[in-house]
């Protein structure tokens, strides 16, 4: 209806292919300016995506009739041709608008990675709960080849709520747990008595009352490790080859539009505002990318110092995936909190032998 009711008539001669126009013709819809005021505002995404190819720029310079038989989609592209590098003046603009964002997300993951780092290098009930698996597997394997060890892989962690006991239902994870939470809260009650933060109470305590105090004072420590290894689980989600891939294509996308400015546009002095306005910008998007490019350096470090650390040999781990580790650490604290979840909830007392289930 709307076509019936224009009073443009349709034009008879057409430069582009037919799927090729009627692409561009719905961008244009989309954007809804007349050539001038594109000519004069350098629309920037769009237009990004409207960039003419070889053939279809060569097409439309060659085309001699009437501008006025060509379709509205090619007489604003041909309109834009008109404009030295105008397709790159679009990129570049965009390229600016987008910079800031992109700089801040790369900066926040690269921050969120070195505190994950951070966290776990330092998390002294971590490395309790890893000296608890490792003393509880070596109880469990006294008098064979296993037992006495030093040392365990890391994602050995992920396999202890696979291991049950004769009732079928307590893992492993639970004794493991179960001892920790118990050595905490007599470390914390222990705290207490000598900083003198012991209350009456507490001192009156029967026997079975003051273990089920450890429990909960203990309970209370463990199930907080999520809340203190945050970054690490955040960082699990973050794929280091984004992260390079994203820095790579800043630097790369400067470079271009240096080029642009100091060769291409130089050549005329009409461009020499838009040149002044992107020289400034070059400036600041040079600074913010060198400090990228050392941020993701410091951090690699950092990432293959803490595989190290944990892991011994990182050579196949980082084939693998380089931050493997945390993600073996996310999964375990998940299993850990459900653990600790059904102990709270749980009414029966720990058993006073807790691998008796699995001897």
């Amino acid at each position: 209806n709307d076509e019936t009711k224009s009073k443009t008539p349709s034009p008879s001669k057409h430069v582009l292919e037919p799927k090729r126009l009627q692409n561009i013709t719905i961008l244009l819809k989309a954007l809804n300016v007349t050539p001038e005021q594109a000519y004069n505002a350098l629309m920037k995404e769009a237009l990004v995506k409207m960039v003419p190819t070889k053939e279809e720029e060569a097409k439309l310079y060659s085309y001699n009739g009437d501008i006025n038989e060509l379709g509205y989609a090619e007489k604003f592209i041909k309109a834009l041709l008109s404009i030295p590098f105008a397709f790159l003046r679009a990129e570049a603009m965009l390229f600016r608008e987008t910079f800031e964002d992109e700089v801040i997300h790369l900066k926040n993951s690269f921050s969120m990675l070195e505190e994950a780092c951070k966290e776990l290098r330092s998390s002294r009930l971590f490395l309790k709960l890893l000296e608890a698996v490792l003393k509880t597997g070596n109880r469990m394997n006294v008098g064979t080849i296993r037992g006495g060890a030093t040392a365990f892989k890391l994602d050995t962690l992920l396999k202890l709520a696979d291991v049950k006991g004769t009732d079928g239902k307590t893992t492993l994870l639970h004794f493991v747990v179960q001892e920790i939470i118990r050595s905490e809260g007599i470390r914390v009650s222990d705290t207490d008595t000598i900083t003198g933060k012991m209350n009456e109470s507490n001192k009156s305590q029967t026997a079975e009352e003051k273990e089920e105090d450890y429990k909960r004072r203990g309970l209370d420590l463990v199930s907080g490790l999520s809340t203190e290894l945050y970054h690490v689980k955040k960082t699990a989600t973050i794929d280091l080859d984004v992260l390079a891939t994203s820095v790579s294509n800043l630097s790369n996308g400067k470079d271009k539009l240096k080029n642009l400015v100091m060769e291409e546009l130089s050549r005329d002095e009409k461009n020499e505002n838009f040149i002044r306005s992107m020289n400034s910008f070059l400036d600041y998007a040079e600074n913010n990318i060198k400090e990228l490019q050392e941020d993701e350096h410091r951090v690699l470090l950092h990432v293959r110092e803490i595989a190290e650390y944990f892991h011994g040999d990182v050579s196949k781990l980082e084939e693998a995936n380089p931050l493997g580790i945390f993600l073996v650490v996310r999964d375990f604290l998940g299993m850990l909190d459900h653990v600790c979840k059904e102990l709270r909830n749980s009414k029966t007392p720990s058993s006073p032998s807790p691998l008796a289930p699995f001897l």
